[in-house]
């Protein structure tokens, strides 16, 4: 399980521009997973967009709330799609090469994910949503480099103070603390 970091409970709003996203990713940029590359465990297993059957429509990212703006000349690398709530969903159009340091926040800090608590302790805590794939690094809880948890961290902590993207966080929490309950 990847290493406990706890916040202030109360953060100003600021939210997230353009400018802001790429400060993230420049932090972001600067750390990996693994001292390898983690897609030599798995075949690059969450960067592909196929599965048994070929093409899956499925694979892919949302973007978070204004992310869309870092990737509009993103050339052809990344399909996005707007869902009928106004969501852009991102597809590798290239996998398992993309750019890496244009990657969207979420392939970034994957398998970590943040969980919001009710009193606004922001914690780190390993993917725990169904994935259409096998990832060791989840599966085996593979210790993840200190610098990338720490960085995951940070990054969070900056996104969430947008609320839009708080709200988000706090509701697939509470979703998670649903589901562990009724375990």
């Amino acid at each position: 399980m990847a290493a406990k970091f706890f916040t202030p409970k109360r953060r100003p709003d600021i939210p997230m521009t353009e400018e802001r996203y790429r400060e993230i990713y420049d932090i972001l940029n600067a750390v990996e997973v693994l001292e390898e590359d983690c897609g030599k465990l798995c075949g690059c297993a969450c960067c592909t967009t196929e599965n048994r059957e070929g093409t899956d429509p499925e694979m892919g990212i949302y973007l978070l709330p204004g992310e869309e703006t870092v990737h509009r000349d993103d050339g052809d690398w990344l399909t996005m799609t707007v869902d009928e709530e106004g969501r852009y969903f991102g597809r590798c159009a290239t996998p398992p090469v993309c750019p890496r340091e244009k990657r969207p926040i979420q392939c970034r800090t994957f398998p970590l994910l943040p969980h919001l608590y009710e009193d606004g302790t922001l914690e780190m805590v390993y993917n725990d949503i169904d994935l259409p794939y096998r990832c060791p690094l989840i599966d085996e809880e593979i210790p993840l480099e200190d610098q990338f948890v720490e960085a995951t961290q940070a990054a969070w902590e900056m996104l969430i103070r947008d609320p839009r993207i708080r709200e988000i966080v706090r509701e697939d929490s509470i979703e998670r603390e649903r589901s562990m309950m009724e375990l």
